[in-house]
C-alpha cells in the first residue's frame, strides 16, 4: 500500500500534472461563470484534449474543471441573477437578493468556502465508504427512483417564498414542458404540433438561459426605477466573515454534504438535484425560513456544500462499477476506458496506485479552488462597475450567441426568448420560475421510472410500496405532504380551550 501511495504521490505532483490542473481550473471557471456553459460541457470539450495526455493528469484535467465549473456558476448568479450552471440556479435569487443588499462579498465567500468544505467531503467519503455506498447505490430499482424523484419535486413546493399554490402551478408548467417531444417511454411524438424541431424536446439549456437571463433584461428594459446601490467596494476579502458562518451552520454544513454525497452516488442524479433537495431542506428545517428568499445565507451554505460534494458521490458508482453519477461521470467513464483505467473492482486491486492518484487529485482540486476562486471572484466583480445600459444587451448578445452554438440551430433560441418572456411575466404576477425548472428537469425521469415500474409490477400499485428502501422513500415523501395538514390541526388542537 505504502508503495502505491508514493507511486501515486509522484505521479499527482510532477510538474506537467500540476501545470493541467491549473489551466484546467481556469478553463472551468471561465465556463462555470459563462451563463449557458455547464460543467457538463466543459467535460466534453476536454475529451479530446485528453487523448493525449498520460492517464493522471487526463483524469486531473476532468476532476478539476468539473469542481471549478460547479463553483463558478454561483458568481454570474450572485452578481446578475443569471446562474451559470443549472446547479446554481437553486439558490440563484437568495445570493441575488444578498448582492441587491450590499453583501455579494458574503454571497460569494459562503459559496466559495462551504463548495471547497463539501468537495473535501465528498472526497473523503468517496475514499472510505466508496464499495459500501456504491453497493446500496445499486439498490435502487425504477420504483426507488421514483419515489426520489417525486420527492425532489416536492421539494419544488418549499422552494417558493410566497404562495405554495402558485409553486404548485409553475411545476406543473415545467412538467409539461418535460412531456413535448419523443423522449418518452412510448417514444410518441408529443406536443410537437407537427414541428420537426420540437421531436428532439425543449432544451433546458436554451430554457433556463432565457427563464433567467432574458427576463432579467426584460425586467430592467420595463424599470423605469433608479438602479439599486450595490456598492461594488464592499466585494473585497470574500473569506471575511467565513469562520463565523461555519461555527453559526455546523448543522446545515454536515448535512448538505451528507445529502449531496448520497444524491451524488444515485445513478443519474447529480449536482442539480442536490443542490434543488438540499436548498429545501435547508429551508424546511431552518430557524428562520421567512427570511429565505430576501437575502439570508443559511440555504447557500448548505447548498453550496451539497453541489460540490455530489461531484465525488458521483464517482462512487463509477469508479467501483462502472455506472455514472451523472452526466459528467458519463464522460469520464470513456476517459478511464481509452486510458486503459476500466471501472471496476478490479481497479481497487490492480492498479491501486491510479485509485490513490485519484482520490489525491479530487483533495488538491477542493484545495486550489479556494485561491483559485477569489483571483476568478475579484476578476468577474469588475462586472459590477459597467453601466447596466452596456452590460444588458452584451449579455443579450453572448445568451443569443451561446444558445445558437449549443446545436447550431435559431430555433433554440426562440426557446430562449420565449421562455424569458413567460418567465417575466409568471415572476410580475408573483409565480416563482424555480420550480418550473425543477420540473423540466425531473419530469422525464419521473415518467419513465413510472412506466417501467407499471410494466413490471404488471400494473400493480402495490409493488410502489413492496421493496424496504421504496418503502422508505414512500414514507418521507407522504410525510412531507401530510405534515403542514397535521402540525396545522395539531395546533388547532393544542389551542383549543379545554373543556371545564
Amino acid at each position: 500500500m505504502l508503495t502505491a501511495v508514493t507511486q501515486a504521490f509522484a505521479m499527482v505532483f510532477e510538474p506537467y500534472t500540476i501545470m493541467v490542473m491549473i489551466g484546467a481550473s481556469l478553463f472551468g471557471l471561465f465556463v462555470g461563470s459563462v451563463p449557458g456553459l455547464t460543467a457538463t460541457m466543459a467535460t466534453a470539450l476536454l475529451v479530446p484534449v485528453t487523448f493525449f495526455m498520460p492517464p493522471i493528469p487526463a483524469i486531473a484535467a476532468m476532476v478539476t474543471a468539473t469542481a471549478m465549473a460547479i463553483f463558478a456558476g454561483d458568481i454570474p448568479g450572485c452578481l446578475l441573477r443569471i446562474p451559470g450552471t443549472p446547479a446554481s440556479a437553486a439558490y440563484t435569487d437568495e445570493a441575488y437578493a444578498m448582492t441587491r443588499k450590499g453583501q455579494a462579498e458574503k454571497a460569494l465567500g459562503a459559496g466559495l468556502v462551504f463548495s471547497a468544505i463539501g468537495g473535501l467531503f465528498g472526497t473523503v467519503v468517496l475514499i472510505v465508504a466508496a464499495p459500501a455506498l456504491a453497493s446500496f447505490a445499486l439498490n435502487f430499482s425504477s420504483f426507488e427512483y421514483f419515489w426520489l424523484v417525486l420527492l425532489g419535486l416536492t421539494c419544488a413546493v418549499f422552494i417558493t417564498s410566497g404562495n405554495p399554490l402558485k409553486g404548485i402551478v409553475t411545476l406543473l408548467l415545467g412538467l409539461l414542458v418535460a412531456c413535448v417531444g419523443l423522449g418518452n417511454p412510448a417514444g410518441f411524438p408529443r406536443f410537437t404540433f407537427g414541428n420537426n424541431e420540437l421531436m428532439g424536446g425543449i432544451g433546458m439549456i436554451p430554457m433556463m438561459i432565457g427563464m433567467f437571463a432574458i427576463s432579467e433584461i426584460i425586467r430592467y428594459v420595463v424599470d423605469t426605477s433608479p438602479p439599486p446601490d450595490l456598492v461594488v467596494e464592499k466585494v473585497g476579502n470574500v473569506l471575511r466573515g467565513q469562520w463565523r458562518l461555519a461555527r453559526q451552520y455546523p448543522l446545515q454544513i454536515l448535512r448538505g454534504s451528507t445529502l449531496g454525497t448520497a444524491v451524488g452516488a444515485l445513478p443519474g442524479a447529480g449536482a442539480d438535484m442536490a443542490a434543488w433537495i438540499s436548498y429545501a431542506m435547508s429551508k424546511k428545517f431552518s430557524k428562520e425560513p421567512h427570511k429565505f428568499g430576501t437575502g439570508h445565507v443559511e440555504g447557500i451554505v448548505e447548498s453550496g456544500a451539497a453541489n460540490n460534494s455530489s461531484l465525488a458521490g458521483a464517482w462512487i458508482p463509477a469508479l467501483v462499477f462502472g455506472i455514472p453519477g451523472d452526466s459528467i461521470t458519463a464522460i469520464v467513464i470513456g476517459v478511464l476506458y481509452m486510458k486503459n483505467m476500466n471501472p471496476g473492482p478490479t481497479l481497487f486491486t490492480t492498479n491501486p496506485q491510479n485509485i490513490y492518484a485519484v482520490f489525491m487529485l479530487f483533495i488538491i482540486a477542493n484545495l486550489i479552488m479556494i485561491p483559485l476562486g477569489i483571483l476568478c471572484i475579484k476578476v468577474a466583480k469588475r462586472i459590477l462597475l459597467v453601466p447596466r445600459n452596456v452590460l444588458m444587451p452584451t449579455i443579450l448578445l453572448f445568451c443569443i450567441v451561446g444558445t445558437f452554438a449549443i446545436n447550431n440551430t435559431p430555433f433554440d433560441v426562440g426557446v430562449m426568448l420565449a421562455a424569458g418572456v413567460v418567465a417575466y411575466l409568471l415572476e410580475a404576477n408573483g409565480f416563482p420560475i424555480a420550480p418550473a425548472i425543477l420540473g423540466v428537469v425531473l419530469g422525464g425521469m419521473l415518467e419513465e421510472n413510472f412506466i417501467t415500474s407499471m410494466i413490471k409490477s404488471n400494473g400493480d400499485l402495490g409493488a410502489f410500496f413492496s421493496r424496504p428502501i421504496a418503502m422508505g422513500l414512500a414514507a418521507v415523501t407522504m410525510l412531507v405532504w401530510f405534515a403542514p395538514v397535521l402540525l396545522r390541526r395539531l395546533r388547532a388542537a393544542r389551542s383549543r380551550p379545554v373543556p371545564t
